[in-house]
Formats: structure tokens, C-alpha cells, sequence
């Protein structure tokens, strides 16, 4: 997060590190991927029914009524059409056919004893069942995602700024991203965007907080809550959000990092385990002049030297960076650049659009201006809190006291404290005070 209110008067007013467009958190709760619906549930055994949005009502009626417990209700990725299928099989065959039977005070008296049903993917019909609804829910997704991206009719005002975006939606969900510092994650990551948008527009409007969910009495006071506090991103425990994920329709039940570890492990060998958990989470660093984002690093160095003749094992070289003295270039080039300023030559734009023809232009990438510029304390703070570049800078020096001293080879001598008498006699204290009093 960063406030960039002022950025465009040339001052320096970045408060808190920014933070790149990633992939959204999950929780360990399954994703709530119902959509919101005015569809009817019915009943399994009756002409009871409720909306969609009221399941839990026809849920506690069912165990009630009907003494019938579904499993995993929350897996079910079209619970309507779920509902009634297995409202025509009991049509046909008695429950017993399917349920598990739970006998409730087994011991007890007989008169006091109950059968309660429970219908599970145990059953093959039902798991099939599932598996059929899950694949179905997730090529709608797909086909809705691809419209979305196929979609030049979008239309929309950013929500802090009013700046208008038209033509695919990217557009704006990057804007948002650079210009704010509110990411609701990659373009490629989202489905069902306006309605995502529609979903945050509406909390802005009612003075809502997006990350704390708190109100507000109005809205410069919202607005000054999230710069300072580092609330411009959503709530990832918030499950109403998970819908909007792609990644969250591919299996139901599990995150997408359980998702993404399990198909990394089956590439692992058994000598090489002690390293799945790193191949589970990608490193997916950003490059310094674009939105491009590579998994390795050998991939963003080749793009960033390509694509903008960035070489930073060059400068590393050519300057003998040590390692947090790269850290620095690279929090101090983020900076400048998120200011629409040139590092080279420190010359302002209006965009970061013009900052960056300008650097192509006039040569001005591989030209770095004095040491004593960027080679400052402030610069040892991530200009980006999530920024993978940094985590792989070559440390070739291996000295871990290097910025102890700040670059500067100046000895530190102690100071010989055998005649204090003659160190308090001689004391530059011990004269200014000594002249103090003759001048009085």
C-alpha cells in the first residue's frame, strides 16, 4: 500500500510499501462459490421450497422434518440441480436405497430410538453426481471468463480517481493496481468482473471500509482510514469474494494452494521432497518498467535486459553493489518510477506512460545518477511489500556486516580512558563551559 496523493507535485509521499497485483489469499474454509440467486430449493420429500440465498432454512427443515442430513452441502456447486435430482431418484427407489442410516440412543429404549438418513458422495451415483455439477460449473466459468476477455464494450469509471476505461477491463483493474495501490489481483484471475466491481462500488458508497468492513460518517474519513491504515485491498476471509476467483472452481472443497501443492508434488521425486513446498509457490516477480511477471528469476532478468536493456548483473558488476546496496537501486528505481519521475536524470512527467518513453528515448536506462542519491537509508524499505525481485539479489560478498558500515571503510578506533583526570581537564566540554564563565 503506499499513499501517492502528493506524487505529483514532486514530493516524496510515499507512506507505506505499495503492493504488487497478486493472487488472492484463501483461508482454510472451502470457497463459497454459490452465486447469489433468486432460484428456488425444493424440498427432497415435500412441497416445501426456498430461495437459494435461504438454503440453510430448507436445510434445518430437512433434518427436522425429514430427519435427512446432506454432506458437504458446500462442495455442491449447483445445489437447485442437485436437490433435484435427488428429489426424483426417491420418486422411484425408498431412501434406504441410498442414505447411510444413523440410529440415534442405540442403546436406549426401543420407542425412543431414530433413524436418521445421511446422503454423501460415499454413494458412486452421488459422488458422480457432484463431479458431474463441478465440471459443468466450471466450463460456465471458463466460457463466461473468456467472454469477459473477448468484451470491448466495457465501460467504467475507476472508483477512487473517476478516470473513465472503456474496451477490456484489464485496463482498469491496472490502473487501480499502479495508480492506487488497490489490487483485486490479475486481470486473468477474476470472473464476473463488473459484478465484483459492482460488489466493491457499492461498499465505497456506503461509506464501508473494503478491508476492515468498518463505517464510516463520511467520505474523507473513509478515505483517509484506508491510506493510513494500509486498508486499499479486499478481505481475503471475506467468502463473498471467492466466486470472483477462477481459481477457486477448480476443485471444490480445497484452496488453490492445496490445488497447486498437490500437482506439484506428483512432479517431485522422493530424494527431491524437501523442496515442494517451494515449487508450490511460484515466485512471480514483477519487472521494473512494465506490468510483466515471470515464475523465475532467470526469466525476469532476460526480460528486463530484452525488452528495456535493464542489465542489473551489469550494474552489480560494473559498481560492486553489494547486496543491500542493490536492494536500495531497486526500491529507489520502483520509487521514481511510481512517481512518473526519470532516475536518471530526475526529470518529472505527468504519467508513468511518459516516464518510460522518455527512459527509452533519451538512453537514459542503464544511467544512474551519483551513488549518494539512492545510496540512502530510506531506500532499505521495500517500495513494494511483495516484491520478489529483492528476495534474489546475488550476495557474491557474503558478508553480513557489509552495511554495517555503510560502504565506508573508516576505522573505528576506541578511546584510551587510562587518565580520565586528564580527559575531563582537556575535554572540549570542559573549555566551552571554562569560556562560558569568563564571559559572564
Amino acid at each position: 500500500m503506499a499513499a501517492s496523493d502528493g506524487s505529483k507535485d514532486g514530493q516524496d509521499s510515499i507512506l507505506e510499501p505499495l503492493c504488487f497485483p497478486e493472487q488472492p489469499t484463501d483461508s482454510s474454509d472451502a470457497p463459497s462459490l454459490q452465486r447469489p440467486s433468486s432460484e428456488l430449493l425444493v424440498c427432497l420429500f415435500c412441497s416445501e421450497s426456498v430461495p437459494l440465498l435461504q438454503k440453510d432454512v430448507l436445510l434445518k427443515h430437512l433434518l427436522l422434518e425429514h430427519k435427512m442430513v446432506i454432506a458437504d452441502v458446500k462442495l455442491i456447486a449447483d445445489l437447485p440441480k442437485y436437490m433435484l435430482y435427488w428429489k426424483g431418484r426417491f420418486l422411484e427407489q425408498p431412501v434406504t436405497d441410498f442414505c447411510s442410516v444413523i440410529k440415534t440412543n442405540s442403546t436406549g429404549p426401543v420407542e425412543k430410538q431414530e433413524d436418521y438418513f445421511l446422503l454423501c458422495d460415499i454413494l458412486p451415483e452421488d459422488r458422480i453426481l457432484r463431479e458431474k455439477l463441478q465440471q459443468k460449473r466450471l466450463e460456465e466459468v471458463l466460457e463466461q471468463q473468456q467472454q469477459e476477455r473477448d468484451d470491448t464494450s466495457f465501460h467504467r469509471l475507476c472508483m477512487f480517481c473517476s478516470e473513465e476505461f472503456t474496451g477490456n477491463r484489464s485496463s482498469l483493474l491496472n490502473h487501480m493496481a499502479r495508480e492506487h495501490s488497490f489490487s483485486i489481483g490479475l486481470p486473468d484471475n477474476i470472473v464476473y468482473c463488473s459484478e465484483f466491481l459492482d460488489t466493491l462500488q457499492s461498499k465505497l458508497d456506503n461509506l464501508q471500509c473494503l478491508y476492515c468492513e468498518k463505517t464510516f460518517r463520511d467520505k474523507t474519513t473513509l478515505k483517509d482510514h484506508m491510506r493510513k491504515k494500509a486498508h486499499r485491498r479486499i478481505n481475503a476471509n471475506n467468502r463473498e469474494y471467492d466466486r470472483f476467483y477462477v481459481i477457486n472452481y477448480l476443485e471444490l472443497g480445497k484452496t488453490w494452494e492445496e490445488v497447486q501443492s498437490e500437482d506439484d508434488r506428483e512432479l517431485v521425486d522422493d530424494e527431491d521432497d524437501d523442496w515442494s513446498d517451494w515449487q508450490a509457490h511460484p515466485v512471480s516477480a514483477v519487472c521494473l518498467f512494465c506490468d510483466h511477471q515471470s515464475e523465475t528469476m532467470d526469466q525476469i532478468y532476460t526480460h528486463m535486459k530484452e525488452a528495456h536493456g535493464f542489465d542489473l548483473h551489469k550494474l552489480r558488476t560494473e559498481l560492486n553493489l553489494r547486496f543491500y546496496q542493490q536492494v536500495k537501486l531497486v526500491n529507489f528505481i520502483r520509487r521514481q518510477i511510481h512517481q512518473s519521475r526519470c532516475y536518471g536524470c530526475q526529470e518529472k512527467f505527468d504519467s508513468r506512460d511518459n516516464v518510460l518513453r522518455h527512459i527509452m528515448a533519451e538512453g537514459h536506462v542503464m544511467k544512474l545518477p551519483d551513488m549518494s542519491t539512492w545510496d540512502q537509508p530510506q531506500y532499505y524499505f521495500p517500495t513494494y511489500e511483495n516484491d520478489a525481485l529483492l528476495c534474489t539479489l546475488s550476495d557474491s560478498d557474503e558478508d553480513g556486516n557489509d552495511e554495517t558500515n555503510h560502504g565506508e571503510d573508516v576505522p573505528v578506533i576506541a578511546e584510551d580512558i587510562s587518565n580520565l583526570r586528564a580527559l575531563k581537564q582537556t575535554s572540549v566540554l570542559n573549555q566551552l563551559l571554562k569560556n562560558r564563565g569568563s564571559c559572564s
